[in-house]
């Protein structure tokens, strides 16, 4: 099966992000056709500093790396490397009705946050995923569940153009998580954990063991006593269990009866030592790496080279189906 996802270089990542995706690509990448890209062009859509995106980039391809992507298996690339992500991007634009673009959730949510900033991008960013899918063919796409409405788009834009230039596309399906697909917020526990809201609200990869004792520490719960999985009356310790179930590997109603008589302050001292020695590896990993530069740029323009060769193949027959060829 061929498999691609990416991720956008915006702020650092946090443990959503890894469960939601990353973690999904690492499982697959042993038995599959792997193709993982960085999305920069993705990242520009909102405001952003120029000076420090080719650091966010490396650091994205750190994470992929310290996660355990192994570019042996998998092809590791950066978006902005490969022109016919634009291309394929404006030629399918021209099949996608407005309407279904103004319909997806996200930008109807980063619409009503940052409604000064809103721009064309913004708008047809869901294009764009829908070229970086459908270029390598794609069988499979691992996301989180926010994602997952991007991925049906995709899939229905290749439905709509091989109904009107003959087949070209395979038809991809997202895969979601069926545990840990969405973490969230520490401070607000009934909205999804975000890089655009405040650091306390998020555990990041490569937080220090002071700092995740402090975010969950401090994380919201309830005026309750019991910790139990219940995410409409207790969706703070919900969302704590989700943390600790998949990162020690304990299932939800293990983990309700192993703290059945542990009080709020001791449970969170215990999901913050998990957690502490879960992402020990990460924090491990991204200081070997930052020594091996040139290491990462190898990496990335070998990736670069074989998504290229893929993605020719495909904009040929996109080209010639439609007439331009």
């Amino acid at each position: 099966m061929r498999i691609f996802s990416g991720i956008q270089p915006t702020s650092d990542l946090h443990i959503g992000n890894y469960l939601g995706a990353i973690k999904q690509w690492v499982d697959l990448q042993s038995s599959n056709d792997c193709v993982f890209c960085i999305v920069d062009w993705h990242a520009i859509t909102v405001p952003y500093e120029p000076k420090t995106l080719q650091e966010r980039i490396k650091e994205i391809a750190m994470i992929y790396l310290a996660a355990g992507l192994d570019p042996e298996k998998s092809i590791i690339f950066v978006q902005s490397q490969i022109k016919e992500h634009s291309e394929l991007a404006w030629l399918l634009n021209t099949i996608t009705p407005l309407g279904d673009l103004t319909r997806m959730t996200q930008f109807k949510d980063k619409g009503a946050k940052n409604a000064k900033n809103l721009c064309a991008g913004l708008l047809n960013y869901p294009v764009l995923m829908a070229a970086d899918i459908l270029l390598y063919q794609t069988d499979i796409v691992p996301v989180g569940e926010d994602q997952k409405q991007h991925v049906e788009l995709a899939r229905e834009i290749a439905r709509r153009f091989n109904a009107r230039f003959g087949e070209t596309f395979a038809l991809p399906k997202a895969q979601i998580p069926k545990q840990g697909a969405k973490i969230m917020s520490l401070a607000e526990p009934t909205k999804k954990m975000s890089k655009s809201d405040a650091e306390s609200s998020r555990i990041g990869l490569f937080d220090s063991p002071e700092q995740i004792k402090k975010k969950i520490g401090a994380a919201t719960t309830d005026s309750g006593k019991d910790i139990k999985y219940d995410t409409e009356k207790k969706s703070g310790i919900a969302n704590l269990l989700t943390i600790y179930s998949v990162f020690s590997d304990t299932p939800i109603k293990e983990a309700e009866k192993k703290f059945a008589n542990t009080g709020y302050a001791d449970f969170k001292k215990i999901v913050a030592e998990q957690l502490i020695i879960s992402l020990e590896p990460f924090r491990a990993k991204k200081k070997e790496f930052k020594t091996k530069a040139n290491y990462i740029d190898e990496i990335l323009e070998n990736g670069a080279s074989k998504a290229r060769a893929i993605s020719q193949t495909t904009m040929r027959l996109v080209r010639n189906n439609m007439g331009m060829a």
